[in-house]
């Protein structure tokens, strides 16, 4: 049985997700774990402590732990702030390896300081490992500039991590393109794999019971952002749309899922400020805030939605589009990245350029014009998420490239064995 190790340092799987740093590589790596234990494989999740409560070692799921790993204090740390604690991270990690007397097959880091503790131990330990970056440090500064909190140091962890790694996974073509346009690794190295959707947990609810469910009318058009709360996600965006669609009229309205809503009156947090981007557009009568919600509430606000928007300016994949097509909800999304490769434009819903308030109110109007359209598109997002995109799937393809990483390294490790027996 392989028995591989997840390096996820700020994402666990017991994150309530729609914070700050609680999102779609929670979902990753929590649902690639179960899939690849149902595959047979062992996995073991190391994540940073959070509170010096929680256990160090959880069996979470049949073959699945979560190691809970010291570094820093036990307490949540915002991401840009952990890179000084990856250190510990590593020292902490192999102490667990040495006293548990596990040999991994294989690491799977998430994210570049997870890398960097994959690169390291591999040194030490001979291990080797897989890694998905789930954003890339270069692209963020193009984008944001001197507002990008993260070290300097992080474009150089990313082009090492890339240089010793077995396989980088790229998210969708354009994480491939990026990859190559600006770190230069080893095109072989590369691996298009796809992030996926639990089809058992979200599915379709018809439309008046998931409202009902809700509390919410049954008489309005409903438009769903849900997600992380964090400037990049472009929901200022989807808020100034608001202004061009005379919501009071039409009783247009603008849910907004996630997010601390006990943070909303907090100046200084992205609540606080999505919320006066909504008082200056005048659009605040039209526009709830939710806050967080539980991963089991999720599937009754896709599907209670009538279109689910997402126009970031930057996204390497992801996963809410595929949600929202997986409970049948149509999906206005920014054409940036994994977007313009799960959404298939005319056909499951639109793409709009980011940072562009009028395109997306545009969006919204032609397809709201038109019911039956807006119910074909639903059902064949239902179908492209069944066919390209489930955890199921994502796991299988991985699973090739592990294997295929594995069979590599117990050939040259026995080959290096029998050549020092004969020397």
């Amino acid at each position: 049985m392989k028995r591989i190790a997840f390096i996820s340092e700020h994402a666990s799987p017991f994150a309530i997700l729609g914070g700050v740093d609680a999102g779609g590589q929670n979902v990753y790596v929590s649902e690639l774990a179960k899939q690849l234990a149902a595959g047979g494989y062992l996995v073991d999740i190391f994540t940073r402590r959070e509170s010096p409560d929680v256990p160090r070692c959880v069996q979470w799921e049949e073959g699945v732990r979560v190691i809970h790993v010291d570094a820093g204090p036990p307490e949540v740390v915002n991401k840009e702030k952990l890179l000084p604690y990856m250190a510990a991270f590593r020292n902490d990690m192999l102490a667990f390896i040495k006293s548990s007397g596990i040999r991994y097959d294989l690491m799977h880091a998430n994210f570049f300081m997870s890398a960097l503790v994959a690169m390291e131990i591999k040194a030490i330990l001979n291990i080797p490992y897989v890694v998905t970056f789930h954003a890339l440090g270069h692209i963020r500064k193009l984008h944001q500039g001197e507002q990008d909190q993260f070290p300097a140091e992080r474009v150089h962890i990313e082009e090492q991590a890339m240089h010793t790694a077995d396989a980088i996974i790229a998210e969708c073509p354009q994480d491939q393109e990026d990859l190559l346009r600006y770190y230069h690794p080893a095109a072989e190295k590369i691996k298009i794999v796809p992030c996926g959707v639990n089809l058992d947990e979200l599915y379709r609810i018809e439309k008046q019971a998931a409202r009902e469910r809700l509390s919410l009318p049954q008489d309005e058009i409903i438009l769903l952002q849900l997600g992380r709360m964090v400037p990049r996600k472009g929901i200022d965006n989807v808020i100034r749309s608001l202004a061009s669609l005379d919501c009071q009229r039409r009783h247009i309205r603008l849910l907004v899922v996630g997010g601390d809503a006990n943070l909303a009156e907090q100046k200084g947090t992205e609540l606080f400020r999505l919320r006066q981007v909504a008082i200056e557009a005048g659009v605040q009568a039209a526009v709830t805030f939710t806050g967080q919600r539980k991963r089991d509430e999720l599937k009754y606000y896709y599907s209670a939605a009538d279109l689910f928007i997402t126009t970031p300016w930057y996204e390497p994949f992801g996963i809410t589009p595929l949600e929202a097509m997986a409970c049948g909800t149509p999906v206005i999304g920014a054409d940036v990245g994994g977007i313009k490769y799960s959404v298939a434009d005319g056909v499951t819903g639109r793409l709009v350029p980011p940072n562009d308030p009028d395109a997306l109110a545009g969006a919204v109007d032609s397809l709201l014009a038109n019911p039956q359209a807006l119910t074909a598109m639903g059902a064949q997002a239902i179908s492209r998420v069944k066919r390209l995109f489930t955890w199921n799937k994502v796991a299988s393809q991985l699973d090739g490239i592990y294997s295929n990483i594995i069979s590599r390294y117990k050939t040259a490790t026995k080959e290096l064995s029998e050549f020092r027996r004969a020397v």
